[in-house]
């Protein structure tokens, strides 16, 4: 399919956990344009399709360093297929989209080092126990060099180099 169509922004898969997640953008430079959120699970010896959901795409923002945003998920497969498994055992498949200042080299997504894209802009997903549902892994984006440049806790709304810069205005 032309790119002028439907852009793949970003892909991210998690082996370790099973899971994946695609970020696409229909009709990418239209004022019809929409993105859409794909989440996959490996199950049964196969990737697949547990949900996602669409919307109108966001307006490009130049980031200074780090941020995250337009997160969502699903419940696993296992709510479904593995019976007796409830849905309050089930565990949460989640995910966020990440943008990226220029001088980001790579972004830790928990434990996973992931190297920062060229488009600074990139989708990470993750799976954790029902329990802690809507909590994201501690993001972290990292220099050239490797030096933290900033990071987002799983509970805040603005990363430490946002924080630390208004407190210098205040």
């Amino acid at each position: 399919m032309p790119r002028r169509v439907l852009t793949v922004v970003s892909a991210d898969v998690d082996g370790t956990a099973g899971v994946g997640a695609i970020w696409i953008v229909r009709r990418p430079k239209s004022p019809r344009m929409r993105e859409h959120i794909e989440l996959v699970e490996w199950y049964g010896e196969q990737w697949r399709y547990v949900g996602g959901g669409s919307g109108p795409g966001d307006d490009p923002v130049d980031v200074d360093v780090l941020d995250v945003c337009n997160g969502g998920g699903v419940l696993s497969l296992t709510r479904s297929l593995d019976l007796p498994h409830s849905i309050a055992a089930a565990p949460w498949i989640g995910y966020v989209k990440v943008r990226l200042g220029r001088d980001v080299g790579h972004v830790l997504i928990g434990a996973r080092r992931i190297v920062a894209p060229e488009q600074r802009r990139l989708i990470a997903v993750w799976k954790s126990p029902r329990i802690s549902r809507g909590v994201r892994p501690v993001i972290v984006a990292l220099g050239r060099d490797g030096a933290e440049l900033s990071r987002f806790g799983p509970h805040d709304s603005l990363d430490t180099h946002t924080w630390a810069r208004l407190r210098e205005e205040l």
